[in-house]
């Protein structure tokens, strides 16, 4: 029905329907998304045509694009259906560069984004509390340590250090602790992989790649923290893997961190995979007792000291708290944390038996919880194959079962959605978003429901 079609102000407009007004609809993306986002990527939208039932909008990049359809394209639709009910589907093309730039050059110096290296100060600065003096050594972290240290003697011997596990158990302690010691003598990078795609993405909407290039590549130490986050992020690991290859040719030290090894990235291009493992790899493990022992007698000294106040927590309570706590030294820090704050409030020497009833709902939650258990009690509950529930296939009797266990994983683990994702079949998180609003809409609604995820939760928490 292009033909029934007007053109004004560039814009294809039906004659059936209400005219959008694009300034009207900016509006409310300022209001819903909030300043910041919408600066850094709603307000570089431009609607290019209108149809009675979806919209072409421009972009400046697929980058641009990929970045705004992963993240907020489905309130995006939601915000310009309250404009027009007909529309059910955005689509994005990547407008000329020049267009853009000549579209948005008020904009642009409006927005003056704060200088990388002011940032990076702002952001990124190592923490002093965060050394080697403090870092509890043991069984599961001395091999990490150990070099760590060495790589502080001989520069570009071991190249890259890639140090992985999990969360919370002290890799950001050691990245810092390392550029701590380097920084006096050298040119210290210090950033999480996150941070640098932030400078990255701005950089690109400035048209400035020089100046990022040049700063990110004149260290003599450069130190990332959770590369995984590049994870599905072409550009940018297009823009590391030369940054990486720029560093080592002229010599510098690299450190990175992840909470995985580097042939276990997800969606990351075979031949960064290669560089980052080219190096030395190593791995910190979950604490054993003996550790956690010695983590937990640190922290009450360190708050004695600051505190000017006596802990008073035995030896048997020590040991209980140690050996219950079953992830990592993070939630460790919590339990003692919490702890310790019964303790003063009612003024007391805590016993076992009292710390088991203080903690007894957060060990039900740390200790077992898990996507794995989940998947295979969901799968149980419901007399499926855990391979059929996590295939690719749409029927009901699996589509429901797999719904619920991402229900539960996002609300009872602390795994992000795209790690969920990865989970089930390396599935998208806007999968994992899907069914999560629509699990709980059936719960809400429907008894048969509740009372599934009622017992499921209860059999995780059996499980113990």
């Amino acid at each position: 029905m292009e033909k029934n079609n007007i053109k004004k102000n560039n814009i294809y407009i039906s004659e059936e329907e209400k005219t959008l007004v694009w300034e009207d609809i900016q509006a409310s993306f300022k209001k819903t998304f909030g300043n910041e986002i919408y600066n850094s990527w709603l307000q570089k939208i431009s609607l290019v045509k209108e149809y009675n039932d979806y919209l072409i909008l421009g972009v400046p990049t697929r980058f641009f694009r990929d970045w705004i359809v992963s993240r907020y394209l489905d309130k995006i639709l939601e915000q310009v259906k309250g404009f027009k009910l007909s529309l059910s589907r955005i689509e994005f093309k990547i407008i000329e560069e020049t267009k853009q730039n000549q579209e948005f050059a008020k904009i642009n110096e409006l927005n003056k984004v704060t200088e990388i290296k002011d940032s990076i100060l702002n952001y990124n600065r190592l923490n002093p509390n965060l050394n080697f003096g403090n870092f509890i050594q043991g069984k599961s972290n001395d091999i990490a340590l150990s070099y760590s240290k060495k790589v502080c003697e001989h520069i570009s011997r071991y190249n890259p250090l890639y140090i992985c596990g999990g969360v919370g158990l002290g890799k950001t302690h050691l990245l810092n602790a390392i550029g701590l010691s380097l920084q006096h003598e050298n040119n210290v990078m210090f950033i999480s992989a996150e941070r640098f795609m932030y400078h990255f993405i701005k950089s690109i909407k400035k048209n400035d790649m020089v100046n990022f290039k040049d700063f990110f590549r004149k260290s003599s130490v450069f130190i990332i923290d959770d590369i995984q986050f590049i994870s599905g992020k072409e550009s940018l690991q297009e823009e590391f893997f030369h940054t990486f290859n720029s560093l080592m040719d002229k010599g510098s030290q690299i450190i990175i961190s992840s909470d995985r090894s580097p042939m276990k990235l997800d969606k990351v291009q075979d031949r960064l995979k290669s560089r980052l493992a080219g190096g030395l790899v190593v791995d910190i493990e979950a604490p054993d007792l003996e550790l956690k022992s010695k983590i937990i007698k640190k922290k009450i000294e360190e708050i004695e000291n600051q505190f000017k106040e006596n802990i008073n927590l035995n030896e048997e309570v020590i040991n209980f708290i140690a050996s219950e706590t079953k992830t990592n030294i993070r939630e460790l820090i919590g339990v003692l944390n919490r702890v310790i704050a019964f303790s003063r409030v009612h003024n007391k020497i805590l016993s076992i038996s009292d710390c088991k009833n203080i903690l007894r709902d957060v060990f039900n939650q740390i200790r077992v919880i898990t996507v794995d258990k989940i998947q295979n009690v969901v799968s149980n509950y419901f007399n499926i194959p855990l391979s059929d529930m996590l295939s690719q296939r749409r029927s009901r009797p699996l589509a429901r079962p797999r719904q619920i266990a991402m229900y539960l994983s996002k609300k009872m683990t602390s795994r992000s959605l795209p790690e969920i994702g990865r989970r089930f079949a390396n599935r998208d998180h806007t999968t994992v978003i899907h069914a999560v609003k629509t699990i709980s809409r059936l719960t809400d609604q429907d008894d048969e429901m509740k009372k599934n995820i009622n017992q499921i939760k209860s059999l995780l928490l059996e499980q113990q």
